[in-house]
C-alpha cells in the first residue's frame, strides 16, 4: 500500500477520507477507480468553529463527478452534507437501507429547516459578514436529495453497474451495525478487492437494536474510533437512571435530558418504561419535547423487523411520555417549575428546544442536566459535561448550577473492547485497516491496540490523504 496526492489511474483503486479523519464528524470516504467515484457517507462537520467552517469549503473533487453515494446510517455527521452535494451538482443515486432512508427523510428535512432559520436570523440581526447570509442548503435541495435515495435490503449484494458502468463494476452489501434504526456496515467489492466500512457500530446486548453483525473478511477495513480509547461504565443503567431521577425529584427539581432524537430518545423511553413497570419511577410527568424524536419513534413501528422490540412493548414504552409537537406546549413545559422529566433535542445541545429548557433550568441547583452520549468538542453538551460553569445560549451566558449527570453507559457507540470484539469476528485479517471517526487520541489508541493485540497493520488517515489499495 502506497499513498500520495495524485488522482488514481484506470489501473488503481484508491481511498481517501474527505472527512472524519482524526475527528468524529464529517464522515466522507471516497473510493476511485477508472475515473469513477463512489462516496461512502456524506456527513456534516460539527463541533468547534474551525470544523464547522469546513462545511463551506469546496470538496477536493467535483460533486458532479461522484457517480454514487453509499450511506451507512442516517445521523447528521454521516448524511448532513448530502443536500449540499446535490446543490453543487451531484446527480447520482444514494444507496442505503430502507430504515436509513426513512430516518434520513426526518433528519435532512429538519437540517434544511435549521439552515434556513439560522440564515434568516443572521440577516434579521445583521450579524453576518455576508450580505445576505445564505443557508448551506435549503428545503428545495433537501427534496431533490431525498428523491435520489435508493433503499436496499440487508444482506443482499447490490450491483452499482447502472450508476457506475465500468468493467469490474462495484457491488455493495449492507449488514446490521446496531447503533440506530437502519444502521449498517458497508462492504464494497470493486476490482477484486473488498473494502468494509464499519460506519458507527452499536453496543452488544442493546435492549432495542440488534448486535453488530460479524463480517467474515475484508481486504481493507475502515473503522470508526469514537470510543477507541475508552470503556463504557459497567453500571446498570436502570439503577443509575433511577438514582438521578429520585434525588432530583426529592429536591423538587426537573431532569432535563438533551436527547439525540434518533436512538437515544427511544432508549430512554424504554428504560423509563422499565422503571415504571418495576415501581421505581417517581410519580412525575415525562415529556418527549421534540417533533423529530416523536417522528423517529414512530419509525420503530414502521420498521419493526429492524429492532428487538415486540409491538406491545413498543406501544407501552411510548405511552410513558406525553408527546409535545407544538411550540406553545413546549413553552408551558419551560414555564412549569414542578418536578418532571424532559427529553428534548438536540443531543449535544447545539440547537433545538432543549436550549430553552437549559436556559430555564440550568441555573437552579434543584435541577439536573442528564448527558446520555458522546459530545463533540466545541458543543454546549461537551462544555456542560466537562464542568463548564457557564454556557452561551441565544447570545446570553447561562450559569450551570444544576447537577450534571453523565450516563456514559447509555452511549449508542461501541466502546474500545466492543470494537475489538467486532473485528475479532473476521475469519481472515484485512491487509490494512484505516482508523477514522475519532478524536486523535482515540483513533491512535485503537490503532495501537489493533497492532498489539491482533497484529493488524493500521493507519490513522490525514484529511484528504490518498491511499492505493
Amino acid at each position: 500500500m502506497a499513498n500520495g496526492g495524485a488522482t488514481s489511474s484506470s489501473s488503481e483503486l484508491t481511498l481517501s477520507s474527505l472527512g472524519a479523519a482524526s475527528t468524529v464528524t464529517g464522515s466522507k470516504h471516497l473510493l476511485e477507480a477508472g475515473g469513477r467515484r463512489i462516496l461512502v457517507d456524506c456527513g456534516l462537520f460539527q463541533g468547534v468553529k474551525n470544523l464547522r467552517e469546513l462545511n463551506w469549503a469546496p470538496l477536493p473533487v467535483d460533486a458532479a463527478s461522484i457517480d454514487a453515494v453509499v450511506i451507512t446510517h442516517a445521523h447528521l455527521d454521516h448524511t448532513g452534507y448530502l443536500p449540499r452535494l446535490v446543490h453543487d451538482g451531484f446527480s447520482g443515486p444514494i444507496f442505503c437501507t430502507s430504515a436509513t432512508a426513512s430516518v434520513s427523510d426526518i433528519i435532512l428535512r429538519d437540517s434544511a429547516y435549521l439552515q434556513e432559520k439560522d440564515a434568516a436570523f443572521l440577516n434579521k440581526h445583521k450579524a453576518t459578514k455576508h450580505a445576505p447570509a445564505l443557508p448551506l442548503y435549503d428545503s428545495k435541495d433537501c427534496e431533490r436529495t431525498l428523491q435520489r435515495f435508493r433503499p436496499q435490503p440487508f444482506g443482499k449484494r447490490i450491483s452499482l453497474a447502472k450508476s457506475v458502468g465500468t468493467k469490474g463494476d462495484p457491488t455493495v452489501t449492507f449488514r446490521r451495525a446496531g447503533h440506530i434504526l437502519g444502521a449498517a456496515t458497508v462492504e464494497v467489492s470493486w476490482h477484486g478487492r473488498r473494502i468494509v466500512f464499519s460506519g458507527d457500530l452499536g453496543r452488544y446486548d442493546d435492549p432495542i437494536m440488534f448486535d453488530p453483525e460479524p463480517v467474515p473478511a475484508a481486504d481493507y477495513l475502515v473503522i470508526e474510533s469514537t470510543y477507541g480509547d475508552r470503556l463504557h461504565e459497567p453500571s446498570d443503567p436502570l439503577d443509575v437512571l433511577s438514582g438521578v431521577i429520585d434525588r432530583t425529584v426529592e429536591r423538587g427539581g426537573t431532569v432535563v435530558v438533551p436527547a439525540f432524537a434518533v436512538g437515544r430518545a427511544q432508549t430512554l423511553l424504554y428504560y423509563l418504561w422499565q422503571l415504571r413497570c418495576a415501581g421505581r419511577l417517581a410519580d412525575v410527568p415525562v415529556y418527549l419535547d421534540s417533533p423529530m424524536a416523536i417522528n423517529a419513534s414512530d419509525l420503530l413501528r414502521t420498521h419493526h423487523a429492524d429492532h428487538r422490540l415486540h409491538p406491545d412493548v413498543y406501544e407501552d414504552m411510548c405511552a410513558i411520555a406525553t408527546y409535545t409537537r407544538e411550540v406553545e406546549e413546549s413553552m408551558r413545559i419551560t414555564a412549569d417549575r414542578s418536578p418532571k422529566i424532559v427529553l428534548s433535542a438536540s443531543g449535544m445541545a447545539t440547537g433545538g428546544r432543549v436550549l430553552h429548557h437549559l436556559k430555564a433550568f440550568a441555573p437552579d441547583r434543584r435541577n439536573t442536566i442528564m448527558i446520555t452520549g458522546y459530545q463533540s468538542p466545541g458543543t454546549r453538551g461537551r462544555s456542560i459535561a466537562s464542568g463548564a460553569r457557564y454556557v452561551k445560549i441565544h447570545g446570553e451566558w447561562v450559569p450551570i448550577h444544576a447537577e450534571v449527570a453523565n450516563l456514559r453507559m447509555l452511549s449508542a457507540h461501541a466502546d474500545a473492547d466492543e470494537l475489538l470484539r467486532w473485528v475479532s469476528g473476521f475469519d481472515t485479517p484485512p491487509r490494512h485497516t484505516f482508523v477514522v471517526h475519532g478524536e486523535p487520541q482515540a483513533a491512535d489508541t485503537l490503532r495501537t491496540r489493533l497492532d498489539r493485540e491482533l497484529g493488524w497493520p493500521a493507519t490513522v488517515p490525514r484529511q484528504n490523504q490518498l491511499f492505493e489499495l
